[in-house]
């Protein structure tokens, strides 16, 4: 029996994103405008929603079925993407300290991923900076994904008189 694939495109501030079920599990986000199937199935419908609440801040952790397509320690690897809280950070050398590996082998399973931001590779760093990122737009998508979790992540609050300047010194001359 063939495996049953489905294809939705769905719209973000990145661009045009297709979204892959195959036997009613979502098996890759890519990049770009790939050939849509006939209708959505409700899993695509739903990660097209979920998608649109992560871009509109509402959405801190994906509710999905998902099958990435990986090796033994790739699925290892992405397993831990997911365990890593919105609005924070890992590095590569701790998520390769926790599976007994190297930060090389963590950053190319991260290279690998067939499911960028649902399984969040971006929230994975180097050491010393922002390591890369494989998605479009490279280390400039993962800066503007990070933002926007640190963005939603902040506490709102209402501005109260302590946020205003007491005096106002424009126009004023020294005597």
């Amino acid at each position: 029996m063939e495996p049953s694939i489905r294809r939705l495109v769905t719209q973000s501030p990145f661009g045009p994103l297709s979204l892959t079920e195959r036997d009613a599990t979502l098996v890759a986000l890519d990049w770009g405008r790939l050939p849509e199937t006939d209708g959505p199935s409700p899993l695509l419908a739903a990660a097209a929603e979920q998608l649109e609440d992560y871009f509109d801040g509402r959405l801190k952790r994906f509710d999905l079925a998902v099958m990435p397509r990986g090796t033994d320690f790739q699925i290892r690897v992405w397993r831990a993407l997911q365990a890593i809280p919105y609005g924070e950070t890992m590095t590569y050398g701790e998520i390769a300290r926790a599976l007994k590996s190297s930060a090389r082998a963590v950053g190319m399973a991260c290279g690998a991923n067939p499911l960028p931001i649902i399984v969040p590779c971006h929230r994975v760093l180097a050491e010393n900076g922002l390591g890369g990122f494989s998605g479009l737009g490279g280390i400039a998508t993962k800066r503007r994904l990070l933002a926007l979790e640190n963005d939603a992540a902040m506490p709102r609050r209402q501005p109260s008189l302590f946020d205003l300047p007491l005096f106002s010194y424009s126009g004023a001359t020294a005597v």
